[in-house]
This record gives structure tokens, sequence and C-alpha cells, in this order.
């Protein structure tokens, strides 16, 4: 586990808080990979049975690899999520926001799909993401809000998945362990190979090493 994920945990106060007001589903909504040069982003949407929660979570930056990985398998288990997923070309056309939006509101709708309507979404950040149901922005949501914790955690382990097999369709550039965020063994791969598809080239350091930006 990194850092001191004991001291601050997120809690069910904000859900309880609003089932007290009005019954109904609520989902926690959250990303990962909004930062990196390469790949994905991915959003997740959970709705947890208060009854039977999934043990192990925190916000996922507070947990390690194998951590996010039981805590994943016991969402699973005893919660409903949905998954959105916006690809590279996405992010390209539209940026980087706009595709994190579009992702969270997939990922919302997928629960739909699953016979779960929200009543309302707890949503991370400060931007709000085109849903049909009522929503409620929540600024590092994913240290306060358990739904929105479990979010975290679904994202972040459905996206480094995914770059773990995009490693395999593009060896050498390390995808498997840096899950395309900017590290210094990233950029010597880049400049050594060039930008790969799954390569973000509206990012700065991409247009660097494909020559369509001048250095600073």
């Amino acid at each position: 586990m990194k850092g001191d994920a004991t001291r601050i945990r997120p809690t069910l106060e904000l859900e309880r808080a609003e089932l007290a007001l009005a019954p109904g589903a609520i989902a926690g909504v959250d990303e990962a990979g909004r930062g990196p040069w390469a790949g994905p982003v991915v959003a997740a949407a959970v709705v947890l049975d208060l009854e039977n929660l999934p043990v192990g979570l925190a916000d996922s930056k507070m947990l390690d690899e194998a951590a996010r990985e039981a805590a994943f398998a016991s969402i699973r288990k005893c919660a409903t999520y949905g998954v959105g997923i916006a690809d590279v070309e996405r992010i390209d056309k539209e940026n980087i926001l706009n595709a994190t939006l579009w992702a969270m509101s997939q990922a919302v709708a997928q629960l739909a799909e699953q016979g779960v309507r929200p009543r309302l979404a707890l949503i991370d950040g400060n931007r709000m993401p085109h849903l049909t149901c009522d929503a409620r922005l929540i600024v590092k949501g994913d240290a306060k809000c358990l739904s929105i914790a479990a979010a975290s955690i679904v994202a972040k382990v459905t996206r480094d998945r995914m770059m773990v097999e995009i490693a395999e369709a593009f060896p050498g550039y390390g995808f498997e362990r840096h899950k395309g965020y900017g590290t210094p063994q990233h950029r010597e791969a880049l400049q050594r190979l060039g930008a790969s598809a799954v390569h973000r080239r509206s990012f700065r350091p991409v247009q660097l090493a494909l020559g369509l930006a001048a250095p600073v």
C-alpha cells in the first residue's frame, strides 16, 4: 500500500446523506488516464450495495497494484459497475477533457444497460459530464466518497490491463511498466522509436518527438 492509506479513508457519508433525502441508486464516477502520453482514458461508474460492501476500498492512488487488483475482484462480486473508454482518436479529436467527460457518460449509461438506473451520480472533479440523471461534483472525491473510490479502482485496473495488452502490440515503449505516463524511459523510447498508433498526438511531448512542435 502506498503512503499512509489508513490515515484518510473514503466513507459512505455522502451516499447515506443522499439516501436519507430520497431513495434510488447512487453511482460514484471517476476516471484513469488523463495525463499519459499514450493509450485511452477510462472512466468507471460504480453502484455499491451498502449492505454488502467490497473489501479493500480506498483511493486507487493510495493502493499498490496487488491491493487494487484484490479490491477490483471484490467490487466485481458485490457491486454493479460500468466502464467507458475513450480511445486515442477521440482524445486527439475532442481534447482530453471532452474525451474524459464522454467516457464518464458512457460508464453511467452502461449501468442502465445492466438494469441499474442511478438517481444520482457523484462525479470526481470539477467538470460535469452530460448525464441523464442528477449529478454532484466532488473535488478529490476519490479520497472522500466510497463509491467514487470504487470507481477509481475499476477505472485504474481496467486501464492498466489494457496498457499491458497494448505493450504486446507495440513493444519497446515500456507500456507494461509506465502505462503510457511521461517517464524518462518513455521519453527515450519516443525519441528512439517515434510515435506509435496509440500515442496522443495532441500532447506536446508526442508532438516534440514527431517534430511537430519546437522546443521552448
